[in-house]
């Protein structure tokens, strides 16, 4: 029996070689990030790096987004925002509308805010955390 191909298939494959590469070279802020949260450290909960979301936009179109962290538990992704992001700001803005859209909650922080004030960025996310975990 063959198998039909996806037309997003080989786009996953290319934004999942994307997101390894990402791992791999990630941002001094994101591997502060990751050493906190990893092996269920934060909130007991766990957390995945470069972790890709499919959304549908149309029947015919998908796209693939590359989280900087997610929780499936939560549907919960947070995003590190460094300095590219102050000149695509639009395009994080649909982003974030799209992954919304599909029930995930989005929370961004900037590199300095992880690497400066970690006890208020674990705070916010703790609160968070405990406020989804109360609606379930």
């Amino acid at each position: 029996m063959l198998h039909q191909h996806r037309p997003h298939t080989e786009l996953y494959l290319r934004v999942r070689i994307l997101a390894r590469r990402m791992r791999k070279n990630a941002t001094p802020a994101e591997n502060f990030f990751w050493e906190k949260v990893r092996n269920r450290k934060l909130f007991g909960l766990k957390i995945n790096r470069q972790f890709i979301i499919q959304c549908r936009i149309s029947p015919d179109f998908v796209k693939f987004y590359i989280a900087d962290f997610h929780c499936h538990e939560l549907k919960l992704v947070i995003e590190l925002d460094g300095q590219i992001h102050l000149r695509q700001q639009s395009e994080d803005m649909i982003r974030t509308e799209h992954m919304i859209r599909y029930g995930f909650t989005v929370i961004r922080f900037t590199n300095e805010q992880v690497l400066r004030n970690w006890e208020e960025v674990e705070a916010v996310l703790n609160e968070l955390m405990e406020a989804q975990l109360k609606q379930q």
